[in-house]
């Protein structure tokens, strides 16, 4: 069995990520910032001598880093850049300092880095133009995480939205699912004509386990699917899933100026990479969501 160790297991996205790669047969350890148990150690990212304990005791073959403030509303920017660009570059000098001998390193970046390109398809050979200090810190831990490209098999992913059981409130299919489930009678939303990426976790979950597989390195790549979808048509079918029609209102405060109608990104590199991966569609995740979240 191949060691894996994940950063943020306790996360949406590593909870899902570690069961997944648990069934395919990896040895998953991982880091979490509240606690430690069996294979799970407390680690802060930003003090690098922690992240030296936790990979002199693991000493893994894989690495995956989704530690990291995920919520673009938090507060307090100087954490963004704090953890997401200072903690990432700790783990990585850790290992240079270590000198362990890893297949594969993943780093999640985001697509917010892209900013507003004023497209409909965002692809990698643009230059990110990151609008807020989530994004901007991710596009600084990956210029960094380029310096590393020569000593250490990196790929830097950057995933468009995904949605899934366990995702917090804060983000949009989240909200709008639990209005349902409290069966709220109105619902305030902003831009209602936009088409946007609304991925499944298990779709994520296997690109991973596939950037593991290959040979690649030395590469920023989407995680996307290029396929846009109406937040009405999400509307439409949790009306349909919850059996009742919810009242839309649009605050005005929600409203973004200037938002592109249609966004996704391109998935020609990815698939180019590991191979066309297939997912769930979305009426499939919601309800799923709409009975277990």
């Amino acid at each position: 069995m191949k060691k894996v160790l994940i950063t943020g297991i306790d996360s949406f996205t590593g909870k899902h990520l570690s069961s997944y790669l648990n069934r395919s047969g990896y040895d998953v350890y991982g880091t979490s910032l509240f606690e430690s148990t069996n294979k799970k150690y407390k680690c802060d990212i930003t003090q690098k001598e922690e992240i030296l304990a936790v990979l002199q005791k693991v000493n893994p073959d894989y690495f995956i880093h989704l530690s990291g403030i995920s919520f673009a509303a938090h507060s307090n920017n100087e954490d963004f850049y704090k953890v997401n660009t200072i903690g990432t570059t700790n783990i990585l000098d850790s290992f240079v300092e270590l000198g362990l001998s890893l297949n594969k390193i993943i780093l999640a970046s985001s697509a917010t880095v892209y900013g507003n390109q004023g497209l409909e398809v965002l692809d990698e050979s643009l230059c990110p133009k990151p609008a807020n200090h989530y994004g901007a810190s991710k596009y600084a831990m990956e210029c960094l995480a380029k310096n590393y490209f020569e000593r250490l098999p990196i790929i830097i992913t950057r995933p468009f939205n995904y949605t899934g059981v366990g995702q917090s409130k804060n983000f949009l299919i989240p909200k709008i699912v639990s209005h349902y489930k409290e069966k709220k009678e109105v619902i305030e939303l902003g831009n209602l004509d936009v088409s946007r990426e609304f991925n499944d976790v298990l779709f994520v979950c296997e690109v991973y386990k596939r950037l593991l597989q290959s040979d690649a390195k030395g590469k920023v790549v989407n995680i996307a699917s290029n396929q846009g979808i109406k937040l009405l048509d999400v509307i439409d079918i949790m009306n349909e899933i919850a059996g009742y029609n919810i009242d839309v209102q649009v605050n005005p405060a929600f409203v973004r100026k200037d938002e592109i109608k249609s966004l996704t990104g391109s998935n020609e590199l990815l698939f180019e990479m590991i191979g066309n991966v297939k997912q769930r569609d979305l009426k499939t995740v919601l309800h799923e969501m709409y009975e277990k979240n």
